[in-house]
Protein backbone atom coordinates (compact mmCIF):
# COMPACT_ATOMS: atom_id res chain seq x y z
CA UNK A 1 0.00 0.00 0.00
CA UNK A 2 3.29 2.16 0.64
CA UNK A 3 4.40 2.40 -3.06
CA UNK A 4 0.74 3.25 -3.96
CA UNK A 5 0.35 6.23 -1.64
CA UNK A 6 3.67 7.41 -2.90
CA UNK A 7 2.70 7.88 -6.57
CA UNK A 8 2.72 11.03 -7.57
CA UNK A 9 2.44 13.45 -11.14
CA UNK A 10 4.81 16.89 -11.09
CA UNK A 11 2.86 18.73 -13.47
CA UNK A 12 4.89 21.69 -14.95
CA UNK A 13 3.71 25.09 -14.78
CA UNK A 14 3.59 27.48 -17.62
CA UNK A 15 2.48 24.22 -20.14
CA UNK A 16 0.79 24.00 -23.38
CA UNK A 17 -0.43 26.95 -25.82
CA UNK A 18 1.88 29.67 -25.85
CA UNK A 19 0.56 33.45 -27.18
CA UNK A 20 1.61 33.01 -30.77
CA UNK A 21 -0.28 29.67 -31.08
CA UNK A 22 -3.15 30.90 -29.25
CA UNK A 23 -3.27 33.62 -31.79
CA UNK A 24 -2.98 31.15 -34.67
CA UNK A 25 -5.41 28.88 -33.99
CA UNK A 26 -7.75 31.55 -33.14
CA UNK A 27 -7.03 33.40 -36.48
CA UNK A 28 -8.16 30.50 -38.41
CA UNK A 29 -11.31 30.12 -36.30
CA UNK A 30 -11.99 33.52 -36.21
CA UNK A 31 -11.26 33.24 -40.53
CA UNK A 32 -14.02 30.27 -40.58
CA UNK A 33 -16.48 31.83 -38.64
CA UNK A 34 -16.12 35.48 -40.63
CA UNK A 35 -15.93 34.03 -43.98
CA UNK A 36 -17.08 30.33 -44.05
CA UNK A 37 -15.01 27.58 -45.47
CA UNK A 38 -13.12 26.75 -47.21
CA UNK A 39 -10.25 28.64 -45.52
CA UNK A 40 -6.76 27.70 -46.79
CA UNK A 41 -3.89 26.94 -44.52
CA UNK A 42 -0.59 27.29 -45.93
CA UNK A 43 1.22 23.86 -43.56
CA UNK A 44 0.36 22.97 -40.46
CA UNK A 45 -1.04 25.99 -38.75
CA UNK A 46 1.26 25.20 -35.81
CA UNK A 47 2.60 21.60 -35.23
CA UNK A 48 0.60 19.28 -33.56
CA UNK A 49 -1.57 16.58 -34.57
CA UNK A 50 -5.44 16.97 -33.08
CA UNK A 51 -5.46 21.12 -33.50
CA UNK A 52 -4.62 20.84 -37.27
CA UNK A 53 -7.09 17.57 -37.01
CA UNK A 54 -9.94 19.41 -35.53
CA UNK A 55 -9.50 23.13 -37.90
CA UNK A 56 -9.62 20.49 -40.57
CA UNK A 57 -12.91 19.18 -39.52
CA UNK A 58 -14.47 22.62 -39.06
CA UNK A 59 -13.73 23.64 -42.68
CA UNK A 60 -9.80 24.26 -43.12
CA UNK A 61 -8.14 22.67 -45.92
CA UNK A 62 -4.34 22.36 -45.26
CA UNK A 63 -1.64 22.35 -47.86
CA UNK A 64 1.86 22.17 -48.47
CA UNK A 65 2.58 24.82 -51.22
CA UNK A 66 0.68 28.16 -52.37
CA UNK A 67 -0.02 26.93 -55.23
CA UNK A 68 -2.55 24.12 -54.26
CA UNK A 69 -4.55 27.36 -52.96
CA UNK A 70 -7.63 28.26 -55.83
CA UNK A 71 -6.84 31.55 -57.22
CA UNK A 72 -9.18 34.47 -55.56
CA UNK A 73 -8.78 31.75 -52.08
CA UNK A 74 -8.43 33.37 -48.43
CA UNK A 75 -4.97 31.63 -47.32
CA UNK A 76 -3.60 31.80 -44.03
CA UNK A 77 0.31 31.75 -43.41
CA UNK A 78 1.47 29.16 -40.20
CA UNK A 79 2.30 30.67 -36.84
CA UNK A 80 5.93 29.37 -37.79
CA UNK A 81 6.24 32.38 -40.79
CA UNK A 82 7.10 32.06 -44.28
CA UNK A 83 10.00 33.92 -46.51
CA UNK A 84 8.93 37.19 -49.02
CA UNK A 85 8.46 34.51 -52.12
CA UNK A 86 5.87 33.23 -50.62
CA UNK A 87 3.84 36.33 -50.17
CA UNK A 88 4.78 37.08 -53.79
CA UNK A 89 3.04 33.65 -54.46
CA UNK A 90 0.40 34.47 -52.91
CA UNK A 91 -0.11 37.72 -54.81
CA UNK A 92 0.75 35.93 -58.02
CA UNK A 93 -2.42 33.68 -57.20
CA UNK A 94 -4.61 36.82 -56.29
CA UNK A 95 -4.88 35.31 -52.72
CA UNK A 96 -6.28 37.26 -49.66
CA UNK A 97 -4.08 36.25 -47.15
CA UNK A 98 -4.29 36.53 -43.28
CA UNK A 99 -0.80 35.96 -41.90
CA UNK A 100 -0.52 34.48 -38.49
CA UNK A 101 3.08 34.78 -38.39
CA UNK A 102 4.19 34.85 -34.54
CA UNK A 103 5.29 38.01 -33.44
CA UNK A 104 8.73 36.81 -31.92
CA UNK A 105 9.50 34.85 -35.62
CA UNK A 106 8.42 37.94 -36.80
CA UNK A 107 11.23 39.90 -35.14
CA UNK A 108 13.89 37.45 -35.90
CA UNK A 109 13.19 38.10 -39.42
CA UNK A 110 13.10 41.61 -38.82
CA UNK A 111 16.59 41.34 -37.38
CA UNK A 112 17.69 39.22 -40.03
CA UNK A 113 16.54 41.98 -42.76
CA UNK A 114 18.05 44.46 -40.79
CA UNK A 115 21.75 43.13 -40.46
CA UNK A 116 21.49 41.86 -43.85
CA UNK A 117 21.19 45.67 -44.57
CA UNK A 118 24.08 46.77 -42.99
CA UNK A 119 25.80 43.81 -44.72
CA UNK A 120 26.76 41.48 -41.71
CA UNK A 121 27.18 37.39 -42.05
CA UNK A 122 24.22 35.90 -40.55
CA UNK A 123 24.43 32.72 -38.75
CA UNK A 124 21.06 31.48 -38.60
CA UNK A 125 21.05 28.76 -35.24
CA UNK A 126 18.41 26.39 -36.21
CA UNK A 127 17.52 22.64 -37.33
CA UNK A 128 17.84 22.57 -41.37
CA UNK A 129 14.34 22.30 -43.33
CA UNK A 130 12.47 23.18 -40.35
CA UNK A 131 9.48 25.76 -41.88
CA UNK A 132 10.77 28.88 -39.37
CA UNK A 133 14.49 28.17 -40.70
CA UNK A 134 13.07 28.22 -43.92
CA UNK A 135 11.19 31.47 -43.55
CA UNK A 136 13.66 33.48 -41.58
CA UNK A 137 16.55 32.32 -44.33
CA UNK A 138 14.47 33.50 -47.21
CA UNK A 139 14.71 36.90 -45.67
CA UNK A 140 18.21 37.83 -46.48
CA UNK A 141 19.39 34.01 -48.25
CA UNK A 142 22.76 34.97 -49.44
CA UNK A 143 23.81 36.79 -45.67
CA UNK A 144 22.31 33.86 -43.92
CA UNK A 145 24.49 30.49 -42.76
CA UNK A 146 22.57 27.89 -41.15
CA UNK A 147 24.35 26.07 -38.01
CA UNK A 148 22.33 23.18 -36.93
CA UNK A 149 24.50 22.53 -33.35
CA UNK A 150 27.75 22.95 -31.94
CA UNK A 151 29.01 19.77 -34.15
CA UNK A 152 28.46 22.08 -37.39
CA UNK A 153 30.48 25.31 -36.18
CA UNK A 154 33.71 23.61 -37.68
CA UNK A 155 31.94 23.95 -41.05
CA UNK A 156 31.33 27.82 -40.66
CA UNK A 157 33.12 30.59 -42.44
CA UNK A 158 32.36 34.27 -42.95
CA UNK A 159 33.31 37.05 -45.29
CA UNK A 160 34.49 39.40 -42.84
CA UNK A 161 34.75 38.35 -38.88
CA UNK A 162 34.09 41.86 -37.50
CA UNK A 163 30.50 41.76 -39.15
CA UNK A 164 29.17 38.86 -37.77
CA UNK A 165 25.99 38.00 -35.54
CA UNK A 166 23.88 35.14 -34.78
CA UNK A 167 19.97 34.59 -34.34
CA UNK A 168 18.43 31.83 -33.78
CA UNK A 169 15.36 29.19 -34.16
CA UNK A 170 12.62 30.33 -31.51
CA UNK A 171 11.67 26.77 -30.29
CA UNK A 172 15.47 25.43 -29.71
CA UNK A 173 17.07 23.91 -26.39
CA UNK A 174 18.45 27.06 -24.38
CA UNK A 175 21.50 25.23 -23.37
CA UNK A 176 22.70 23.53 -26.70
CA UNK A 177 21.86 26.95 -28.15
CA UNK A 178 23.96 28.37 -25.98
CA UNK A 179 26.44 25.63 -26.26
CA UNK A 180 26.71 26.12 -30.08
CA UNK A 181 26.87 30.39 -29.37
CA UNK A 182 29.80 29.77 -27.62
CA UNK A 183 31.58 27.39 -30.05
CA UNK A 184 30.68 30.13 -32.26
CA UNK A 185 32.52 32.86 -30.24
CA UNK A 186 35.47 31.14 -29.78
CA UNK A 187 35.93 30.53 -33.53
CA UNK A 188 34.68 34.38 -34.16
CA UNK A 189 35.67 36.32 -31.25
CA UNK A 190 33.93 39.59 -32.61
CA UNK A 191 30.56 37.52 -33.00
CA UNK A 192 27.52 39.80 -31.58
CA UNK A 193 24.58 39.04 -30.41
CA UNK A 194 20.75 39.68 -31.31
CA UNK A 195 19.71 42.97 -29.52
CA UNK A 196 17.16 40.94 -27.49
CA UNK A 197 16.98 36.93 -26.67
CA UNK A 198 15.17 35.10 -30.13
CA UNK A 199 14.23 31.98 -28.45
CA UNK A 200 10.77 32.49 -27.15
CA UNK A 201 9.90 33.00 -23.40
CA UNK A 202 7.43 30.14 -23.88
CA UNK A 203 9.94 27.97 -24.75
CA UNK A 204 12.27 28.60 -21.98
CA UNK A 205 9.90 28.98 -19.61
CA UNK A 206 8.68 25.23 -20.80
CA UNK A 207 12.40 24.21 -20.22
CA UNK A 208 12.96 25.64 -16.82
CA UNK A 209 9.88 24.06 -15.91
CA UNK A 210 11.61 20.70 -16.82
CA UNK A 211 14.65 20.59 -15.45
CA UNK A 212 12.98 21.46 -11.85
CA UNK A 213 11.35 18.59 -11.73
CA UNK A 214 13.47 16.31 -14.40
CA UNK A 215 15.74 14.60 -11.02
CA UNK A 216 13.02 14.24 -9.00
CA UNK A 217 10.84 12.72 -11.58
CA UNK A 218 11.15 9.02 -12.65
CA UNK A 219 9.65 9.37 -15.95
CA UNK A 220 8.52 12.16 -18.11
CA UNK A 221 5.41 12.86 -20.48
CA UNK A 222 5.71 15.18 -23.11
CA UNK A 223 3.12 15.62 -24.47
CA UNK A 224 3.09 17.00 -28.18
CA UNK A 225 3.74 16.15 -31.55
CA UNK A 226 6.71 14.86 -33.08
CA UNK A 227 7.22 17.38 -35.69
CA UNK A 228 7.26 19.93 -33.00
CA UNK A 229 10.74 21.33 -32.44
CA UNK A 230 10.03 22.98 -28.46
CA UNK A 231 7.92 19.68 -27.46
CA UNK A 232 11.25 17.38 -28.98
CA UNK A 233 13.24 19.64 -27.30
CA UNK A 234 11.49 19.21 -23.94
CA UNK A 235 12.19 15.61 -23.75
CA UNK A 236 15.78 16.17 -24.30
CA UNK A 237 15.69 18.80 -21.40
CA UNK A 238 14.00 16.73 -19.57
CA UNK A 239 16.73 13.59 -19.72
CA UNK A 240 19.52 16.28 -19.25
CA UNK A 241 17.61 17.05 -15.96
CA UNK A 242 18.18 13.43 -14.65
CA UNK A 243 15.14 12.06 -15.38
CA UNK A 244 15.62 8.39 -16.12
CA UNK A 245 13.24 8.01 -19.10
CA UNK A 246 11.28 10.86 -20.94
CA UNK A 247 8.36 10.09 -23.97
CA UNK A 248 6.62 12.30 -26.17
CA UNK A 249 3.23 11.41 -27.17
CA UNK A 250 0.35 12.58 -29.04
CA UNK A 251 -2.49 11.40 -27.03
CA UNK A 252 -3.48 9.32 -23.69
CA UNK A 253 -3.18 6.27 -25.98
CA UNK A 254 -0.14 6.38 -26.98
CA UNK A 255 1.02 5.82 -23.40
CA UNK A 256 2.41 1.89 -22.27
CA UNK A 257 1.62 0.48 -18.91
CA UNK A 258 5.42 -1.03 -19.43
CA UNK A 259 6.80 2.59 -19.33
CA UNK A 260 5.28 2.97 -15.44
CA UNK A 261 7.44 0.14 -13.83
CA UNK A 262 9.64 0.83 -10.84
CA UNK A 263 7.82 4.29 -10.98
CA UNK A 264 6.53 6.36 -8.19
CA UNK A 265 7.13 10.15 -9.55
CA UNK A 266 6.06 10.84 -13.19
CA UNK A 267 6.41 14.30 -14.70
CA UNK A 268 4.07 16.01 -17.48
CA UNK A 269 4.56 18.53 -19.60
CA UNK A 270 2.68 20.10 -22.84
CA UNK A 271 4.66 21.73 -26.07
CA UNK A 272 3.62 25.00 -26.81
CA UNK A 273 1.21 23.98 -29.78
CA UNK A 274 -0.95 21.72 -27.38
CA UNK A 275 -4.18 21.79 -25.83
CA UNK A 276 -5.03 21.49 -22.34
CA UNK A 277 -7.50 18.64 -23.40
CA UNK A 278 -5.00 15.99 -23.79
CA UNK A 279 -2.57 16.93 -21.02
CA UNK A 280 -6.09 15.68 -19.03
CA UNK A 281 -6.14 12.75 -21.44
CA UNK A 282 -2.39 11.95 -20.12
CA UNK A 283 -3.53 13.17 -16.48
CA UNK A 284 -6.97 10.75 -16.69
CA UNK A 285 -4.62 7.46 -17.37
CA UNK A 286 -2.08 8.32 -15.08
CA UNK A 287 -4.93 8.94 -12.18
CA UNK A 288 -6.55 5.05 -12.99
CA UNK A 289 -3.10 3.37 -12.55
CA UNK A 290 -2.95 5.28 -8.67
CA UNK A 291 -1.22 8.52 -10.13
CA UNK A 292 -4.13 10.43 -8.65
CA UNK A 293 -1.56 13.06 -6.39
CA UNK A 294 -0.97 15.81 -8.50
CA UNK A 295 2.00 18.53 -7.37
CA UNK A 296 2.44 22.37 -9.82
CA UNK A 297 5.82 22.06 -10.75
CA UNK A 298 5.74 26.11 -11.31
CA UNK A 299 8.40 28.21 -13.04
CA UNK A 300 7.08 31.65 -13.92
CA UNK A 301 3.41 33.22 -14.35
CA UNK A 302 2.58 33.86 -18.10
CA UNK A 303 0.38 36.63 -18.78
CA UNK A 304 1.70 37.64 -22.39
CA UNK A 305 -0.83 38.20 -25.37
CA UNK A 306 -1.18 39.05 -29.16
CA UNK A 307 -3.67 40.75 -31.00
CA UNK A 308 -5.16 39.05 -33.58
CA UNK A 309 -3.92 39.32 -37.30
CA UNK A 310 -4.72 42.88 -38.56
CA UNK A 311 -6.77 41.16 -41.67
CA UNK A 312 -9.19 39.95 -39.49
CA UNK A 313 -10.61 42.93 -39.67
CA UNK A 314 -11.10 43.52 -43.21
CA UNK A 315 -13.92 41.62 -45.94
CA UNK A 316 -11.35 39.71 -47.34
CA UNK A 317 -13.71 37.53 -48.89
CA UNK A 318 -14.37 40.83 -51.31
CA UNK A 319 -10.20 41.80 -51.70
CA UNK A 320 -10.28 37.79 -52.77
CA UNK A 321 -12.95 38.29 -55.07
CA UNK A 322 -11.14 41.37 -56.00
CA UNK A 323 -7.87 40.52 -56.86
CA UNK A 324 -9.02 37.80 -59.20
CA UNK A 325 -11.89 39.96 -60.89
CA UNK A 326 -14.94 38.59 -60.23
Amino acid sequence: MTATTARRVLLAAPRGYCAGVDRAVIAVEKALEQYGAPVYVRKEIVHNKYVVQTLEKKGAVFVDETQEVPEGSIVVFSAHGVAPVVHDEAAQRKLATIDATCPLVTKVHKEAVRYANDDYDILLIGHEGHEEVVGTSGEAPEHITLVDGPEDVANVSVRDESKVVWLSQTTLSVDETMETVDALKTKFPQLISPPSDDICYATQNRQTAVKQMGSDADLVIVVGSKNSSNSVRLVEVALGAGARASHLVDFAGELEEAWLDGVTTVGVTSGASVPEILVDGVLDWLAARGFGDVEIVKAAEESITFSLPKELRRDLRAEAAELSGE
